[in-house]
């Protein structure tokens, strides 16, 4: 139990730990000073968690991981897909 607490508690700062990012991201429309390369690697490893956590589920134990890593997983591909709509915005008007 106790444990699983920790678990909650870390998953919970590492999923809404990008929610600042993400809320920057959407007010100054530009992304273009952040490394696409970094968030892919990190969602690519949060979603082999993911698969992972879900294999944990199915064997009876997880479930507070799967919640926090789906959490995270879906914070992860928002990043993505923001630097990917808002990081080279200021890159193409200036060429």
């Amino acid at each position: 139990m106790f444990f699983d607490a920790l678990q909650l508690i870390g998953g919970a700062i590492m999923s809404f730990g990008q929610i600042p990012q993400i809320i920057q991201i959407l007010r100054t429309k530009s992304a273009k000073d952040l490394n696409l390369k970094t968030f892919v690697m990190m969602f690519t490893g949060i979603l082999l968690m993911e698969i992972y956590a879900v294999n944990l589920v199915l064997n009876g134990s997880g479930e507070a991981f799967l919640i926090t890593n789906t959490v995270s997983l879906i914070a992860s591909a928002i990043m993505v897909s923001l630097i990917l709509k808002y990081g080279n915005k200021h890159n193409n008007a200036e060429n």
